[in-house]
């Protein structure tokens, strides 16, 4: 891949499609590296040129690249309206992903109000939700369109009704057997019987939101220190046995320093903590102002913080791209971590980045190409075994290939998992990475929708799905 001529001029790499970040309307747009860094431009008839970084590191971006999926259609498409990706989500079939989770929206209620939200919650939201008849339908449908698939309930805060694990008791009930909570943790630490009344429910994890070890990061991104009630509620999770992925959102010049220390925390409370994954900050929402390229963190960044704010417990090279998504949206890796406190890599799956591709309805951790989404099955089963906690300790067993499937699910009681995802809004929004989603929103006309178009917002605000229902009426005869 040649980034520069004779002169030294940029060069572009590829062509793809985007939005204009002001109006939300379907343009060309084109990959260019200069330098060491490769960013999305574009140019809206209308509104003008924009250039967003997306890559800082040549070489990562090199590998990461080779790093394909065949495409596999999901097993049920809503019929397109001609408008076209990302206008059509349903998904349509021009999508090129199974679907792994589904985000599932029980409230737009929320008990803080953070400067930086997806979903604008807060107490002032709309207070209607759904009941758990609702619910109810939501399963079916999802079945319907080819679930079970693992499942998080989310909002706003989900945490704000009481009876969530009646909603988990009943999403169990209908046959998905792993069950996320995206939460703050406000409640969970105050109230340890609702924790235990989740777990005795069938909740498989709780993704809690983390943002970091001091109290000016917790004050930046969520407008109070709440570090004191984080780690309550990670206390609580520990003694029922509920399993956390600490999840912290990553804002330049904010907590990117805290890397390290959010890992070492996490270790601290391992096996409580199964894994951290990291959020680069993402401008759909509620945010402060226009995002600038130095308001980006980008995923290899990510990586080598990693590695220099651990001291190399943890190495760059044992993380690596997605398996079954676009290779740009997230990297992870798993590791064995002994009571001494030394941490083993798991090693690559075998069909890593450097390797052929695989049907997208597969995941690359030992699964054959079957055409029938069965490994995307196996991804799920996975994902649920890895962040839930184990019921009880089990010793590692000496001589396993750790690059087999079989052996890493039998070690999974010892491993510790990191992982960032990074999220595209209005201004990076990549429509290859869009169609290869695999993390989707049931939206309020019961269809599915893959995160980043769903939470997309245009610079004033306007949004493309999140209470539209559909693609936003105001979007009628764009490109």
């Amino acid at each position: 891949m040649k980034t520069e001529d004779c002169t030294g001029k940029a060069v572009e790499l590829s062509e793809t499609e985007s939005v204009c970040p002001q109006c939300l309307s379907r343009i060309a747009a084109r990959r260019v590296a200069r330098g060491d860094d490769i960013y999305l431009e574009k140019q809206c008839p209308e509104h003008g040129e924009f250039k967003t970084i997306l890559w800082r590191g040549l070489e990562t971006y090199r590998q990461w690249e080779s790093a394909k999926i065949v495409p596999s259609c999901p097993p049920s498409c809503q019929p397109s309206s001609g408008l076209g990706c990302p206008y059509d989500c349903g998904l349509c079939e021009e999508h090129r992903q199974h679907t792994c989770c589904v985000i599932l929206e029980v409230t737009q209620r929320c008990n803080l109000r953070c400067p930086v939200c997806f979903a604008r919650s807060g107490a002032e939201s709309r207070t209607d939700e759904p009941g758990l008849e609702d619910i109810r339908r939501w399963c079916r449908r999802l079945l319907e369109k080819g679930g079970p698939y693992n499942v998080q309930l989310s909002g706003g805060e989900p945490t704000v009704r009481d009876d969530v694990p009646e909603i988990v008791r009943l999403v169990r009930s209908e046959g998905f057997e792993f069950v996320q909570l995206n939460t703050n943790g406000l409640r969970l630490g105050e109230d340890k019987e609702y924790a235990r009344q989740l777990k005795d429910a069938g909740l498989g994890c709780v993704f809690l939101q983390f943002d970091g070890v001091t109290a000016e990061a917790h004050r930046s991104i969520r407008g109070r220190d709440l570090r004191a009630k984080k780690l309550k509620a990670i206390r609580n999770c520990s003694t029922c046995g509920l399993g956390v992925v600490l999840v912290p959102t990553l804002v330049p010049g904010v907590n990117t320093g805290e890397i390290g220390a959010i890992l070492e925390l996490a270790l601290h409370y391992a096996p409580t903590v199964r894994a951290v994954h990291f959020q680069p900050v993402s401008y759909f929402g509620r945010y402060p102002s226009e995002p600038r390229n130095e308001d980006r963190i980008t995923l290899p960044e990510i990586m080598r913080a990693i590695e220099l704010q651990t001291g190399g417990l943890f190495r760059a090279c044992d993380l690596y791209p997605a398996s079954g998504e676009n290779a740009f949206c997230e990297f992870h890796g798993k590791f064995l971590v002994h009571s001494d406190g030394r941490v083993d890599s798991c090693g690559r799956p075998k069909n890593s980045c450097c390797a052929p591709p695989v049907d997208a309805g597969l995941v690359q951790l030992g699964a054959v190409p079957d055409g029938n989404g069965e490994g995307a099955r196996r991804a799920r089963n996975f994902v649920a075994r890895h962040w839930a906690m184990p019921e009880e300790p089990e010793e590692c067993s000496p001589g396993l290939d750790l690059n087999s499937m079989d052996a890493f699910l039998a070690e999974h009681r010892q491993t510790f998992c990191i992982s960032a995802m990074a999220f595209q809004d209005a201004w990076n929004l990549d429509l290859r990475r869009l169609k290869e989603c695999f993390l989707h929103v049931l939206s309020p006309d019961e269809n599915l929708v893959p995160l980043c178009a769903y939470n997309l917002t245009a610079a004033g605000g306007q949004s493309l799905y999140r209470g539209c229902g559909t693609a936003s009426p105001a979007l009628e005869g764009k490109p």
